[in-house]
């Protein structure tokens, strides 16, 4: 049975958001992350016909790129606390970086600041435990539906879940502003660092502030104020989606349309059957 290429667009234009927020969360890189959603939506359209109705499609992509993700990803993190705190806490504060920016390029270095620091801290997690604090705390999908993305049972999910969220509060809470007003590291004063350190670069749009559509009915790109926050839980809630390259988007429906996908899905028709 084939694909209907209309259809399927219409699936990607909907939820490519969604699966690109997961995998930026998930992989710490943009280019493995857009490797991810092309994967993911590749996989997708050959398998199409097990695919589920309306409100369980994004379910069922989440699962298929988790299990994309765990080809790619180590079953050991790529990053640690302590690298982390090399990387951005091992020099001096620097405030003169950011009193010498006009507003918009400050505005986008202290966004991207707090989004890859923020990230960088989930990716010190096993990959199984961060899966489960994305999905539950960035992408907000319910636990049950959670473990059942990841294959495992509700109890093993609650594990992990518990473990990443006291990991991550366990890291942040002495260090970040952003749990504790009063706590040393705040963005301004890194911005310096994390630009002479390649962490965050200078070039970009402006565009983190900008309300984005929900995607599904889990999680939400509503804009948020960036107030003070003390529980990890709904910091990480409030981040903002990073913002997904439109090239991608357009990659995406171009495989539909130009029938490379088609030509993958028609090999694995005629592949020989692996019964003798």
């Amino acid at each position: 049975m084939g694909t209907d290429a209309a259809s399927f667009k219409a699936v990607i234009t909907e939820h490519w958001t969604g699966i690109h927020n997961f995998a930026v969360r998930m992989c710490l890189d943009h280019e493995r992350a857009a490797a991810v959603v092309e994967e993911t939506f590749l996989r997708a359209y050959v398998g199409a016909e097990a695919m589920p109705k309306d409100d369980k499609v994004l379910l069922w992509l989440f699962k298929i790129a988790q299990h994309v993700l765990e080809k790619k990803l180590g079953r050991t993190p790529e990053v640690s606390f302590d690298i982390l705190d090399e990387t951005l806490r091992s020099e001096a504060t620097r405030t003169d970086v950011v009193r010498s920016l006009t507003e918009p390029r400050r505005d986008f270095l202290l966004w991207e600041l707090k989004q890859g620091c923020m990230t960088s801290v989930v990716n010190c997690l096993s990959p199984g435990e961060r899966a489960a604090f994305v999905l539950s705390t960035i992408m907000k999908i319910p636990d049950e539906d959670a473990a059942q993305t990841l294959g495992v049972t509700a109890s093993a999910y609650k594990v992990r879940l518990s473990r990443a969220r006291k990991k991550i509060t366990d890291y942040l809470a002495p260090r970040c502003e952003h749990v504790d007003p009063m706590n040393p590291c705040r963005c301004p004063a890194r911005v310096g660092v994390a630009l002479s350190k390649g962490f965050i670069k200078s070039g970009g749009e402006v565009s983190l502030r900008k309300s984005l559509p929900t995607y599904g009915r889990y999680g939400s790109g509503a804009n948020q104020d960036d107030a003070p926050l003390r529980d990890v839980v709904t910091i990480y809630g409030n981040l903002p989606e990073p913002n997904p390259p439109e090239q991608l988007l357009q990659r995406l429906l171009a495989k539909v349309d130009d029938g490379s996908w088609a030509a993958v899905l028609q090999r694995k028709a005629d592949a020989p059957s692996s019964k003798s």
